[in-house]
């Protein structure tokens, strides 16, 4: 697995996602507001809704298109959709978001 720095954490707001380019993939990348960061892939398997445009909470973020739900730990749809890839995110030393190349698969 690599390592891609994407930006700031500080840049990414509370309770907000953003789409990054990942390797070849699109990765949604959240704050919640918990302060946990979660990224999964950023396109919904249902009808290619921008995931990181969905409504979040703690737990799971809802594609804005079809209110599909899916679980930010996971990835697993709560809704009967295949689930989204989820990405080993974290914000390093200096305050950078990196994100590992290499998708976890969904738990």
């Amino acid at each position: 697995m690599t390592t891609v720095r994407i930006g700031r954490a500080e840049d990414l707001p509370e309770g907000e996602g953003r789409t990054f380019p990942v390797g070849g993939d699109m990765v949604a990348v959240f704050r919640l507001h918990n302060g946990a960061i979660r990224a999964v892939s950023a396109v919904c398997p249902h009808a290619g809704g921008p995931i990181a445009d969905g409504l979040i909470d703690d737990d799971v973020v809802i594609c804005p298109l079809h209110q599909h739900i899916f679980d930010l730990a996971t990835g697993c749809s709560k809704t009967g959709q295949p689930p989204l890839r989820v990405y080993d995110v974290r914000v390093d030393d200096d305050g950078d978001l990196i994100v590992h190349t290499g998708a976890l698969e969904a738990r």
